[in-house]
């Protein structure tokens, strides 16, 4: 072997090296427990009971839980709450975003502003809403201003539980969003805004034919890592309403834990939690595929 090859034979197994903790920590714990529960969803397993102790019952739990009245209105809550929040969240941060950019003059204090629930924690954050959600809370006041003698009960209301939770999510994700718009906006072209404006083109035509499509790469992050993280969502649900009243706030991942460590049918929530995994997958592919539609240099 010549010096030369042996020298690169050196670099390469010195380069290995540095990322084999990274990949022997991929391994253990993401791709075993991955295998392990997909092997796991196809048995009948109370978890207590200790290894050895499942039954093998096929694509049961599969089929099950399409007649599971639970799972169903977890799965409903799961995608409204996703479909709302979502682009609501990504509407309002482009807007504030370019807004803030453009108009505003103490533009770090405000972003770091709206950055901080992102970055709190989540259970303080969550405590602060449900005090806000409360009957002498600002939600309930402000209703009371305008005249209503009898207003919602918010987290405890089977009606207005859900939307309370939809209007928590909202406000922690859209500073994250503005952070992220923000530093694509630093990025655009300059010369191209200089020749609109020459054009005669004002600011909401900038920002609908130029500002939009510019920030499409963007936007398709921003869809796919919020779309994750709103179908991931438990905490909030799990310290605001523990799902109910009734079905209301029902949420995938919190049925999914309470099957596993509430109800001990450990087999019965893999299952859910390769089906939430597929919608997951679903969904990033088919924007993957639309996206390259609508992004624009």
């Amino acid at each position: 072997m010549s010096a030369k090859k042996l020298r690169q034979l050196k670099t390469d197994i010195t380069g290995y090296l540095f990322i084999l903790p990274n990949i022997l920590g991929m391994v253990l714990f993401t791709l075993v427990p991955m295998i392990f529960s997909l092997i796991i969803s196809f048995t009948d397993w109370n978890f207590v009971k200790g290894f050895g102790s499942w039954e093998w019952i096929g694509i049961e739990n599969y089929l099950e839980m399409w007649q599971d009245e639970w799972f169903l209105s977890a799965l409903r809550n799961t995608v409204i709450l996703a479909f709302v929040c979502v682009p609501v969240t990504i509407a309002l941060a482009l807007v504030i975003a370019v807004a803030v950019e453009r108009f505003a003059y103490a533009k770090l204090p405000i972003r770091l502003a709206m950055f901080m629930p992102y970055i709190s924690n989540v259970v303080a954050v969550t405590i602060v809403w449900v005090m806000m959600y409360s009957p002498w809370g600002p939600f309930t006041q402000m209703v009371k201003m305008f005249g209503v003698k009898n207003p919602p009960q918010w987290l405890g209301d089977y009606t207005w539980a859900l939307p309370a939770v939809i209007l928590m999510m909202i406000w922690a994700n859209v500073g994250y969003c503005v952070m992220i718009y923000t530093s694509a906006i630093q990025g655009l072209p300059g010369d191209v805004y200089e020749a609109a404006r020459m054009d005669g083109a004002g600011e909401i035509c900038q920002f609908f034919r130029l500002t939009v499509p510019f920030l499409s790469p963007t936007t398709f992050f921003l869809v796919i890592t919020l779309f994750i993280n709103v179908f991931q969502i438990f905490a909030q649900v799990q310290i605001m309403t523990k799902g109910g009243p009734g079905t209301s706030t029902n949420v995938m991942v919190y049925y999914i834990y309470k099957s596993a460590f509430n109800y001990y049918n450990m087999g019965y929530a893999a299952a859910m939690s390769w089906i939430l995994f597929a919608i997951l997958f679903v969904i990033t592919i088919i924007q993957w595929r639309g996206q390259k539609r609508w992004v624009s240099y």
